[in-house]
């Protein structure tokens, strides 16, 4: 029986048909997400792949023997129900490229999977992310700014983006929870072999704030090479990678060379010139990376941003430093026209004094998010 699959891509791009296929060559053992990229970039289609010559296949880089084999034999090596049956039993679903609800950022990197597991949610307000990421042995001092910083990304409305290790990982998670917001996890490993398995009701919770995602197939097994190749969905998810405590070899540091390559955002945490731990994190400082001391020093490197995205108060938000706003700045920036507005305008609108709209303006000039044109003219940046 054919099962109907989720997350149908809008105006129906493609069909139940090739959604399956899809599927089927992401479950073949040892066809990695970048090998199955090439493949379709080259014949366009789940559907062309599996239709595919053995000749064709094998004049795809990466492609050899072993996968053509692979590719020709999965429709009876693979069982795509049992796949379906899992992901229902354990309120997973399956998101493909193309479809409404796959993450827009990560449609941005080269190598963006196929299809994802996802248990959870994605919303739009996700796209105003950051992933914090460091070292599963942290110090004292790196758990508590992982935490301390992911709840005040939280409490301002940005999504928190890690990879439910041990450590930083988990922290920062943990942190965005208890402030009650939006965090994603990404696995290096199938749904039903969660990696470390102590993290299972951590996983459990973020599903009910957030999203828990994999590339990889449900029982796919945990193995080394999964974790940093999983890193670049990390850095891909966010706008923004902030790396806590990092020695100088670290899973950490590949997730802030990946963000780079993806013309991310890099920030570090500095720490003690002593401390083995901070070491990974000194040295993106010193190759450039940004020197982060508080949460705003995060916030004014998100933006602008390419295009507005809606935040959790139902915002429309162009740059990063707007999250940090209270509530008399956010009423008088709304009143400002992007095209310009006259000052009278904005006080007449805004129905708040004169003085305190004008010195709000002042604020909002200083954190550059309006500039005045003449006199009495003033412009969203």
């Amino acid at each position: 029986m054919n099962r109907p699959m989720s997350s149908l891509p809008v105006g129906a791009v493609a069909s139940d048909s090739e959604l399956r296929s899809t599927l089927l060559l992401s479950m073949i053992p040892g066809l990695g997400p970048r090998s199955l990229s090439l493949l379709l970039q080259r014949f366009g289609s789940a559907q062309n792949v599996l239709a595919a010559r053995d000749e064709q296949l094998g004049s795809v880089n990466r492609i050899g023997p072993k996968l053509i084999a692979a590719i020709r034999h999965a429709s009876e090596r693979i069982d795509l129900e049992a796949v379906l049956d899992w992901c229902n039993a354990n309120e997973t679903r399956l998101i493909f490229r193309g479809c409404a609800d796959y993450p827009h950022l990560l449609t941005e990197i080269h190598d963006a999977p196929p299809l994802l597991f996802c248990r959870g949610t994605l919303e739009i307000q996700d796209q105003l992310s950051v992933a914090i990421v460091g070292t599963r042995h942290a110090t004292p001092y790196g758990l508590k700014q992982a935490y301390r910083f992911a709840q005040a990304l939280a409490q301002s409305g940005v999504t928190v983006v890690s990879g439910l290790a041990r450590g930083i990982d988990a922290a920062a998670h943990r942190g965005t929870l208890e402030a009650g917001g939006r965090t994603i996890a990404i696995l290096g490993s199938g749904m039903g072999q969660l990696y470390p398995p102590e993290h299972r009701e951590l996983s459990e919770s973020i599903a009910q704030q957030g999203a828990v995602i994999s590339e990889y197939g449900p029982q796919a097994k945990p193995r080394s090479g999964m974790f940093p190749q999983r890193n670049r969905l990390i850095s891909g998810f966010s706008l923004a990678t902030f790396v806590i405590e990092a020695p100088e070899r670290s899973g950490a540091l590949i997730t802030a060379r990946l963000a780079m390559e993806q013309n991310r955002d890099v920030l570090a945490l500095p720490g003690p010139i002593t401390s083995r731990a901070s070491r990974g994190c000194n040295q993106l400082i010193r190759d450039g990376a940004k020197l982060v001391q508080s949460v705003d020093d995060i916030l004014e490197e998100l933006g602008p941003l390419q295009s507005p995205v809606t935040d959790h108060h139902q915002h429309q938000v162009r740059c990063g430093s707007e999250l940090s706003l209270n509530e008399l700045e956010r009423q008088v920036l709304d009143t400002i026209s992007p095209s310009g507005s006259l000052i009278d305008q904005v006080i007449q609108r805004s129905g708040l004094p004169a003085h305190r709209v004008i010195a709000t303006i002042s604020v909002l000039e200083l954190r550059r998010l309006v500039k005045r044109l003449g006199g009495q003219h003033v412009v969203r940046v």
